[in-house]
């Protein structure tokens, strides 16, 4: 039940229209299933109690009851019940090899639900839900490669299935959006067909995604790709999304979401509780659409059909601030207040030094050092880490990473060393090889905004056009 182009369009240019209409989306799917009180039976047994997603196959009248409830108020997009239905996490359910269907079924439920209420002067839209799963590649708890195929798999089952848009949301790791992004484009590429892309990430408390990167890190690493939609879901409620939606309308070149909880959950009898009520997130999200110029909401976890009626109501009196933003076909439109900028996975560092020049650290280079090379010998990681913390303290603004040294595997040697660069060091790498499967090893284990040292034509085109495959492939800078 693929979805025609033409709908898939049509979400796009409903958000790129001259009137910039508000999009709602659907509220929390998990807080709306268990007002049903399900029972271990209703999942398939006690072995998949808790498996929302295997409720497509075993109730499926419940998942589109929850569809209909929210397309009743009249939100414009509904979210499939697949959040976890990568091979990675339904496999602790024994289910990995239903992870196709799965997917493939729950966008069926929820295209079909959208059909009913699809009108030609409001068409309703269905997002295929793409969760972070339970692992942190940054933090080597799974395999990049791992990873993208589950994506890919993922993504093709929703897009056989009927979803008008691909959604990797409630992200916690840079590295896993760069996987799942990648994931994506190979699901497209087989099925023929470009869906709209959404990446919503996940702010915790503290400021930053779980793993630690900032707002600015975002942006700059997920500026080079093809996104549509970028903005903030769950974790929390609006007032502390404030922070990071100014920096995103300022600085995103692409429209922005923002999908809160209803407010921070509270422990309530043992359940979780959500305090937000429908006219508290209506107000909230009122600032963020007139100035920040928020162009899609809804609601995530503690959301109810009631908070997505209130916000539906209010949009029909909204108008988005302006702002510019990217469209494809157009990739040279950003914020004027944006600055080209590698990251690491906590923050960026501009090319442009207002006080100073661009400094690269360059001794973590076995090419050129001897204590390098002695320390790669050794398999001494901690040492080689050393090195590059001093040139941290040094006021480097960026770190050359060269692992080439004749009689060691140099392949293992960059995923070794720049694993354990970016959970100990802030500042960017630059990734220095004269071979490209080295610089791809330092690629799938760096989630920031990498620079390629180097592209040239000294070894031919075909390294040439290698280097910049990559770069392309990875949101990558090159030299």
């Amino acid at each position: 039940m693929a979805p025609s182009a033409d709908v898939a369009s049509a979400f796009l240019q409903r958000l790129h229209s001259p009137e910039r209409p508000v999009l709602v989306f659907d509220g929390g799917t998990g807080t709306s299933l268990q007002r049903h009180d399900l029972t271990a039976g209703d999942f398939g047994g006690p072995e998949l109690e808790g498996c929302n997603e295997h409720l497509v196959f075993t109730r499926p009248d419940v998942v589109q009851a929850v569809h209909r409830s929210f397309l009743a108020v009249g939100c414009d997009v509904i979210e499939t019940n697949t959040f976890g239905a990568t091979p990675l996490v339904l496999g602790e359910y024994g289910l990995a090899h239903q992870a196709y269907a799965i997917n493939k079924r729950g966008a069926e439920l929820a295209a079909e639900t959208a059909a009913e209420f699809s009108r030609e002067e409001k068409p309703r839209f269905v997002a295929g839900s793409i969760g972070p799963t339970t692992k942190l590649p940054t933090l080597g708890q799974v395999d990049f490669d791992r990873l993208r195929a589950d994506f890919a798999l993922q993504a093709r089952g929703l897009m056989d299935g009927g979803a008008d848009l691909l959604l990797l949301e409630t992200c916690q790791d840079v590295l896993q959006i760069k996987a799942g992004l990648q994931g994506l484009e190979e699901a497209m590429a087989a099925v023929g067909r470009r869906l709209p892309v959404m990446v919503s990430v996940t702010m915790e408390t503290t400021g930053t995604m779980l793993v630690g990167a900032d707002a600015a890190a975002v942006v700059t690493i997920l500026e080079p790709f093809p996104v549509d939609v970028l903005g903030l879901n769950c974790a929390t409620g609006p007032d502390l999304m404030k922070p990071h939606v100014r920096y995103f309308s300022e600085q995103s070149p692409f429209v922005i979401s923002c999908i809160p909880n209803a407010g921070l959950p509270e422990n309530v009898g043992g359940v979780a509780h959500y305090r937000l009520t429908p006219m508290e997130m209506r107000m909230a999200l009122h600032h963020f659409v007139e100035d920040l110029g928020v162009q899609i909401i809804g609601g995530c976890c503690g959301t109810t059909p009631a908070h997505i009626e209130a916000l539906v109501q209010h949009c029909q009196h909204l108008q988005p601030a302006p702002r510019p933003v990217r469209q494809r076909g157009n990739n040279g439109t950003s914020p004027s207040g944006y600055q080209p900028a590698a990251a690491s996975i906590y923050t960026n560092t501009t090319y442009h030094q207002d006080n100073s020049f661009l400094i690269i650290g360059e001794r973590l280079n076995a090419s050129g050092s001897r204590k390098v090379r002695e320390l790669l010998n050794q398999d001494d990681w901690d040492g080689l880490v050393s090195i590059a913390r001093q040139q941290v303290n040094e006021n480097a603004h960026l770190l050359d990473v060269n692992v080439d040294f004749v009689g060691r595997d140099g392949v293992s040697d960059m995923k070794a060393l720049v694993q354990r660069l970016v959970t100990n060091v802030n500042l960017p790498l630059m990734l220095d090889s004269t071979e490209w499967q080295k610089m791809e090893a330092g690629l799938k284990v760096a989630g920031g905004k990498c620079i390629l040292n180097s592209t040239n034509y000294e070894d031919g085109e075909p390294r040439f056009y290698k280097v910049l495959e990559l770069a392309q492939r990875f949101g990558a800078g090159v030299v």
